[in-house]
C-alpha cells in the first residue's frame, strides 16, 4: 500500500496562531525599516504636515456642521415645545371660560325655572321630581359636613444601593385606580350622600382609572395626594369606613409601601356638580 499521503503537507501555510506567536511585528514595519535604511522616504515631512492640516480642517468642518445642525434642531425643538405649551394653556383658558359660561347659564335657567313654577302646584311637584333626579345624577353641587380620605404616593427616597452617592430616585406610584375605587365604594356603602375624588364629582357613568402613569377621574387627571371627599354624617362615615375591607386594604398598603393614609372629619365640604351627559333617546323599560 502506498503511503505517499503521509509525505503530503496537510497545512502548507503557517497557522495564524503560529504567526502571532513567532512574528511579533507586522511585515510593514520591516519594510519601513528597510526603506529608511536605504534612504528612501515614502512621504516627505512637509507633505505629511499638509495632509495633517487638511485632515484637521476636514474634521473641524464636519464637527462644526454637526454642531450647527444639532443647535438648529435644538432651537426648532424648543420653539415647537413652546408653541405646544402655549396652545395647551390657551386651550385650558378657553375650556375654563366655557365651563364658567355654562355654569352661569345653568344658574340662570334654574332661577327662571323656579320663578316660572313658583306659584304652580303641579309645576312645583315636577320641580321636586327634577331636583331629585338631578341629585341622583350628581348634577347639582352639594355642601355639608363629611369625611375626607387622603392617599399620598410615597415621597422620593435616597438610593441606598450606593452610599457614596447621595442621589435620590423617585419611587413608582403605589396608589392605583383599584385602591381609589375601593375607597369610593366603601364611602358609598357607609352612607355618603355625595363623593368626589381630587375635586371631581363621582356620579353615574364616572370612572376612576389609570392610563399609563396618570390617574383619571371622569377623564380628568388628578394627582397625588388623592383626596376622596364624602358628604354625610362624619361620625357614621368614619365608623363604617374603618371596619370595611377598603380600610384594611389601604392600611396594609400604607404599612408595606409607605403610602400616606389619613382620615379627616370635615365640618364643611363643598362638592361640585358632575357634568351631565346628553341623552339622545330614552324610554321606559317595561316588565319582562
Amino acid at each position: 500500500m502506498s503511503r505517499d499521503w503521509e509525505r503530503v503537507r496537510r497545512n502548507p501555510v503557517p497557522s495564524l496562531l503560529k504567526s502571532l506567536l513567532e512574528d511579533h511585528l507586522d511585515p510593514g514595519y520591516a519594510a519601513a525599516a528597510a526603506d529608511r535604511a536605504a534612504g528612501r522616504r515614502r512621504t516627505s515631512p512637509a507633505r505629511a504636515r499638509i495632509w495633517l492640516v487638511v485632515g484637521v480642517v476636514l474634521a473641524g468642518l464636519v464637527l462644526g456642521s454637526a454642531y450647527a445642525q444639532n443647535d438648529a434642531g435644538a432651537a426648532d425643538t424648543e420653539k415647537a415645545r413652546a408653541e405646544i405649551l402655549t396652545s395647551l394653556r390657551a386651550g385650558d383658558e378657553r375650556t375654563a371660560a366655557l365651563i364658567g359660561q355654562r355654569n352661569e347659564l345653568t344658574r340662570t335657567i334654574e332661577e327662571r325655572r323656579d320663578a316660572l313654577f313658583a306659584d304652580d302646584t303641579e309645576g312645583g311637584t315636577v320641580l321636586d321630581q327634577l331636583r331629585a333626579a338631578e341629585d341622583a345624577a350628581a348634577a347639582s353641587p352639594v355642601r355639608g359636613p363629611g369625611l375626607t380620605v387622603t392617599l399620598t404616593d410615597p415621597a422620593v427616597r435616597p438610593n441606598l444601593s450606593d452610599s457614596s452617592r447621595q442621589t435620590e430616585v423617585r419611587s413608582t406610584a403605589a396608589v392605583f385606580d383599584r385602591d381609589l375605587q375601593a375607597v369610593v365604594n366603601a364611602l358609598w356603602a357607609a352612607g355618603a350622600e355625595a363623593v368626589s375624588v381630587g375635586g371631581v364629582r363621582v356620579g353615574p357613568g364616572v370612572t376612576v382609572r389609570q392610563a399609563g402613569g396618570a390617574m383619571l377621574v371622569d377623564n380628568q387627571p388628578v394627582f397625588s395626594p388623592y383626596a376622596v371627599s364624602a358628604v354625610g354624617p362624619p361620625g357614621r362615615l368614619q365608623t363604617s369606613f374603618v371596619v370595611s375591607d377598603a380600610y384594611l386594604r389601604i392600611a396594609g398598603i400604607a404599612q408595606l409601601y409607605g403610602v400616606g393614609f389619613t382620615l379627616t372629619e370635615e365640618d364643611e365640604l363643598e362638592l361640585p356638580a358632575a357634568p351631565v351627559r346628553t341623552i339622545g333617546s330614552a324610554g321606559e323599560v317595561g316588565n319582562r
